[in-house]
């Protein structure tokens, strides 16, 4: 197995949805919700939710690309929220909802600009997709009761009206992908 890692920056509704999902693709080491694409240092939850941050919900995805490539994230990536919405995702409203990648490296812009062309050209959405492609600038670590909030609280009712849809719809459509394959 590798030893070297990669990383990637996701916004793309809350990070709670999205680090519940990534958690279960094989070849992802850790996944830690955060915040990143904003104008102040160290944000708080409740500045960022007031969205007067400018900063998007996201995960930083560590991942071995010899088990799982980028390209491969961003599929799920795409396939588990709504990239044609402008600053929403269902009820969350606000540019700290934004659609967003923030690359790490060139290859990792290429990659994610010549993905989202190609997913354009294919009209899978009946819009255009508004995802931004930008460098990371900085990534702050949410404070630490998001962390696995899904996994920590699966009974909530917003885990189980809005997150487990969504990791039930990657665990339906991404087998190959998933961490543990069913008995």
């Amino acid at each position: 197995m590798s030893s070297h890692f990669e990383t990637t920056t996701l916004a793309g509704g809350c990070f709670w949805c999205l680090e519940a999902v990534f958690d279960e693709v094989k070849g992802v080491e850790s996944v830690e919700s955060g915040y990143a694409g904003g104008h102040i240092q160290n944000p708080s939850y409740r500045a960022v939710c007031d969205g007067e941050t400018g900063h998007a919900e996201v995960v930083q995805v560590r991942f071995d690309p010899s088990i799982v490539s980028f390209r491969d994230l961003l599929n799920v990536f795409f396939a588990i929220h709504d990239p044609t919405t402008l600053n929403r995702q269902g009820a969350d409203v606000g540019t700290q909802y934004r659609s967003a990648i923030f690359y790490h490296t060139l290859e990792q812009k290429e990659t994610a600009e010549a993905l989202i062309h190609e997913l354009n050209k294919q009209k899978i959405w009946d819009s255009p997709i508004v995802t931004e492609v930008t460098a990371l600038d900085n990534f702050y670590a949410a404070e630490d009761y998001h962390q696995e909030y899904f996994a920590r609280n699966p009974t909530q009712p917003y885990c189980q009206a809005v997150i487990s849809p969504k990791v039930s719809k990657f665990r339906k459509h991404h087998l190959n992908l998933l961490k543990k394959q069913p008995a």
